[in-house]
């Protein structure tokens, strides 16, 4: 699953830790290739702490990554890490980035919170837990309303999404929104379904009891699909499911990839009925106070990690992750005997006319008004539908042309 091979304990690697800090050393390790042992890596850690302390910086921020770590992100490949390393490079130690993952200063439902109060100036979350403390989020939440992984992409590319999104989002919450990985949500089923028939319709999971997370409208969507959403942490999810105290989860298979949740699900049912996207954000007072040369380095390398998320993830997914039907031999998946049920067109189109605010929009009047308001009077959820329809219905995610959103 992944072209390194560690003999190397967890040990030996926090005293690399304490000597170079986690930073440096987690730096160090995604820069290698092959056998990581500790020689080869405190070599490897010490030639990076010589180059990042080369020249003095001028700005230090903390980088708040809720839970990810260098080996959940060579599943998930949402690139936090390769951001850091990006910027550093790029603005030759000018800005300097400590990593602080693992949940260890801020977790799924608090980092924009602890971002907007500048304990951390940049922080990785998904945009769903993020919204219940930063609730213009929610304007990406609108069921159905991206159409494929594709569709997202070529959005969070558009310099249209500045007018409808960015720009609303920092100036009410105070986020400047950077990057983001792309999924589309389903529902990860736990261990009772491994021997059940394969799910092929949306009667099949009527009245089953799922974990949601912090977006208010990805609960509309669930009630009207009759999903019971129950509003539980991200941490205690995969006991809720290994417990059997709920029957799925909310979310999108990468998540169920890096989150270990692969060991306890017997279906990954491909929904696809909202976003899923862990974003990368930054208090947007930080980025202000940076004179123009280092904010350009910034959105360059903001740019630089989209491009590499959208060809790394998605290779991840097929090859890691397994989530195709059936599963690659070799991938999480296939490992843990969990089965990828894709729903057919015709069917997913029936689930889109049961809870979108196509077929049904009096549900999510309410919220829609709020948001049109929050951004100032625009139509949010028709515009961000038209732009995600700009593109071909059958493109294929690698293939959207990336574009420099902030110079459109």
């Amino acid at each position: 699953m992944d072209d390194k091979k560690y003999d190397i304990s967890r040990r030996d690697l926090g005293r690399l830790a304490t000597r170079y800090g986690w930073t440096t050393t987690l730096l160090a390790l995604g820069g290698m290739s092959g056998t990581v042992t500790l020689g080869t890596l405190a070599a490897a850690a010490e030639e990076k702490a010589a180059k990042r302390a080369k020249k003095p910086a001028k700005h230090t921020w903390k980088f708040g990554a809720s839970g990810f770590n260098e080996n959940n992100l060579n599943i998930q490949k949402s690139g936090q890490l390769f951001f850091a390393q990006d910027l550093e490079d790029r603005t030759d130690g000018e800005i300097k980035v400590e990593f602080i993952g693992s949940n260890q200063i801020c977790g799924q439902l608090d980092c924009v919170q602890k971002t907007q109060q500048d304990i951390v100036q940049v922080f990785s979350a998904s945009t769903q837990n993020s919204a219940g403390n930063a609730p213009y989020y929610n304007v990406l939440d609108f069921a159905y309303m991206f159409p494929s992984r594709a569709a997202q992409y070529h959005f969070f590319y558009s310099p249209k999404s500045n007018k409808v999104f960015r720009e609303p989002l920092e100036a009410r919450h105070k986020i400047k929104f950077l990057f983001t990985h792309c999924e589309l949500r389903g529902l990860m089923l736990g261990k009772k379904w491994a021997d059940k028939p394969v799910v092929t319709k949306i009667e099949d999971l009527s009245g089953t009891k799922n974990r949601v997370t912090g977006t208010q409208l990805g609960r509309i969507a669930m009630q009207l699909l009759n999903l019971n959403p129950v509003p539980i942490a991200w941490e205690e999810t995969l006991d809720g499911l290994r417990q059997g105290l709920i029957d799925g989860a909310e979310t999108w298979m990468g998540a169920a990839g890096y989150a270990n949740m692969s060991p306890v699900l017997g279906q990954a049912v491909d929904l696809r009925f909202f976003c899923g996207t862990e974003h990368t954000a930054m208090n947007a007072d930080a980025f202000n106070k940076l004179e123009p040369a280092l904010q350009e380095a910034v959105m360059e390398s903001a740019y630089t990690a989209q491009v590499h998320v959208q060809g790394a993830h998605e290779a991840a997914l097929v090859n890691i992750v397994g989530a195709t039907t059936p599963p690659r031999p070799g991938t999480l998946f296939d490992k843990f005997g969990v089965k990828v049920a894709t729903l057919s067109d015709a069917e997913l189109k029936r689930t889109e006319e049961m809870c979108s605010p196509e077929f049904k929009p009096d549900p999510w009047n309410d919220w829609r008004e709020r948001l049109n308001k929050w951004s100032g009077g625009q139509d949010v959820y028709k515009t961000i539908y038209d732009i995600a329809r700009e593109i071909p219905a059958d493109t294929n995610p690698v293939n959207v042309p990336p574009q420099r959103w902030w110079k459109g």
